[in-house]
């Protein structure tokens, strides 16, 4: 029964990864040859360099000749050459990943610990102080815009900070951990922090009314009459029932975000796939747009077969659907 589960799963997130990558050749490649071309020779040049650029460029095929060469570059690992670095565009993408892999993967981890803790909390003590007080949070993580955030953060801790002796923390290019690993720390503590508290945020609203809704279930108050522990109602029967939209959207966010965290990149400058991505959208760099765009798409589509994984563990009726 999972195996043809997973089986299905999978087919279907190749029919949707088939379908994005057309989707993405037709609108960049379409009508787009004359812009790039003309981008690339200059405003003022003649009209015959720009042809020229075209043919080199391979811009002036047929639409199927490129499409089919397209895809059998995808096939061999191949997406294309920079038109703008003349460098393959594997190499841009691998070198930005990093970035956004390290910063993606530590502020998940925040968020989620602190989000559910947070929401089991808040159920737990629904209409208390306590509960008052993670909904005051909420409110202003949710309303509070991530680039105003991480400002904030960078002038605390250059202005603030820094003069009274503390000058640990620092904005700028991404380390590598493995290469220096307190200048890593340095740099993506804020961007760690300022990611994770605006989606912490998001999952502590999540995780109360999902515990609220579970906490009000047949089986729950069954359990409590039988007299099993409060602690164990709540994490071992509650948590589980309730962890399954906080999985859900776990998985979109992740494979969102892993696409490009466009502005926390920009804000502290880390050179990751958000700001390749500007880039190349500034200067009409296709090859590189492209590849960007289906490399996003890659993280989404397997981020969300993960969690029809796991949500099919958490609740095994997924399985029969």
């Amino acid at each position: 029964m999972f195996a043809r589960f997973l089986i299905r799963r999978v087919v279907f997130a190749a029919v949707v990864l088939w379908l994005v990558t057309t989707t993405v050749f037709i609108l960049f490649y379409v009508g787009s040859a004359e812009t790039v071309a003309r981008r690339i020779a200059g405003p003022r040049a003649p009209q015959a360099v720009v042809e020229q650029i075209k043919a080199n460029l391979g811009l002036t095929d047929p639409l199927f000749t490129q499409y089919r060469r397209f895809l059998g570059g995808l096939f061999h690992g191949d997406l294309g050459t920079s038109f703008i670095l003349n460098t393959p565009v594997g190499t841009l993408l691998w070198q930005s990943l990093p970035a956004t892999l390290w910063l993606v993967a530590g502020a998940s981890v925040l968020w989620l610990v602190a989000g559910i803790a947070g929401g089991v909390v808040s159920a737990t003590h629904a209409r208390t102080w306590i509960d008052k007080g993670t909904t005051l949070f909420v409110l202003t993580g949710v309303s509070l815009p991530t680039f105003v955030l991480g400002l904030l953060m960078i002038f605390i801790a250059l202005s603030v900070l820094a003069p009274l002796g503390f000058a640990f923390l620092k904005p700028g290019a991404f380390v590598s951990p493995f290469a220096d690993p307190v200048e890593f720390l340095r740099v993506m503590i804020m961007p760690w922090f300022c990611l994770a508290l605006v989606q912490t945020a998001v999952y502590t609203r999540l995780t109360r009314g999902s515990m609220l809704d579970v906490l009000g279930e047949d089986y729950i108050r069954t359990a409590r009459a039988k007299g099993v522990p409060e602690r164990a109602v709540v994490y071992r029967h509650g948590l589980r029932a309730a962890l399954t939209p906080v999985i859900t959207q776990f998985g979109v966010d992740i494979g969102t975000l892993l696409g490009g965290v466009v502005v926390t990149e920009s804000v502290f400058g880390l050179q990751g796939l958000g700001q390749l991505m500007i880039r190349s959208v500034r200067d009409g760099d296709l090859p590189v747009i492209i590849g960007a765009a289906i490399l996003a798409s890659i993280f989404i589509v397997v981020s969300n077969l993960v969690v029809d994984v796991a949500y099919s563990f958490l609740d095994p009726r997924v399985r029969l659907a």
